[in-house]
């Protein structure tokens, strides 16, 4: 079987240990399998991504001992292969845009109700506010959404995905009535960007022959944005495996913010690529 995954940190902040989890992870199952390890550089947020932390990455990534085949796919590079996928699902009347601001939704949404969830793995659940408007309508400053209970419909039989992190180990289908509840109508390009997460990891995935998506177990709810994505544009949904997370003392997620468990600082303390996977409880390489 092809073995084919990939690590694409955003080259927003430097790498900290969590990024090396992961990327030691991948690297390393891909090694098992006499497979292919690439690295992708996520860096669709213009505002926030910088070259030097592209650079900085790639150099912790060469001390680990990581190594990848050249050159490094920038997502900022794929607009094209976005544009063609929005297209393709405009093409099937499954998306709209959306003139809502952060405070606009808010607003809309107004109190909770007891047991109805108000935020999934796109952050707050859209309450609908511009579902129906077309796309002939959309002015600069948009976003564009997914009209989840049209593609629901537009996908039929709803697709599964197989997982073989130990946690979420199994076959897993996507309910139409869990996506409706807990999803919404996620966004797919959102304001001054090409695409939004969602769209884009999927997109790319495909676009590099991904087979097995490595990454920490806080995206395995938006697994199943990226199956029904790849679903509508007939795409091949790969395995996927969702990894433990590294945390701090206070069992948080590490985050771009945790300087001090940045790799950089840890070099420059004199640790060495073995000490960071004995304080990972990884294997030796």
């Amino acid at each position: 079987m092809i073995f084919r995954t990939r690590f694409a940190p955003s080259p927003t902040g430097p790498l900290h240990l969590g990024h090396a989890f992961s990327a030691l992870t991948a690297f390393d199952m891909a090694r098992a399998a006499g497979g292919t390890f690439l690295l992708r550089m996520d860096d669709i947020d213009r505002v926030r991504s910088k070259p030097e932390y592209e650079t900085q990455a790639k150099d912790d990534l060469r001390w680990l001992g990581v190594q990848w085949p050249e050159p490094v796919m920038q997502q900022s590079r794929s607009e094209a292969r976005f544009r063609a996928a929005l297209d393709q699902l405009n093409a099937r009347g499954l998306i709209y845009p959306c003139s809502c601001s952060r405070t606009d939704i808010e607003a809309a949404v107004g109190a909770p109700q007891e047991g109805v969830p108000t935020h999934g793995p796109d952050g707050r659940i859209y309450p609908g506010t511009c579902r129906g408007r077309s796309m002939a309508a959309f002015t600069a400053g948009d976003a564009i959404r997914l009209d989840l209970q049209k593609a629901i419909m537009a996908a039929g039989s709803l697709p599964e995905f197989t997982e073989t992190g130990g946690r979420f180990e199994g076959t897993h289908r996507l309910d139409a009535d869990d996506l409706l509840t807990t999803v919404g109508d996620i966004a797919v390009a959102r304001r001054e960007m090409a695409a939004a997460y969602h769209l884009c990891v999927v997109v790319d995935d495909h676009a590099q022959d991904i087979t097995h998506v490595i990454r920490g177990e806080d995206l395995f709810d938006a697994t199943r944005i990226h199956v029904l994505l790849a679903h509508l544009l007939a795409l091949p949904i790969p395995l996927y495996h969702h990894h433990r997370l590294i945390r701090d003392e206070a069992g948080k997620r590490l985050a771009k913010r945790d300087d001090a468990r940045a790799l950089a600082l840890y070099r420059a303390q004199g640790k060495s690529p073995a000490d960071i996977r004995t304080m990972l409880d990884l294997p030796p390489a």
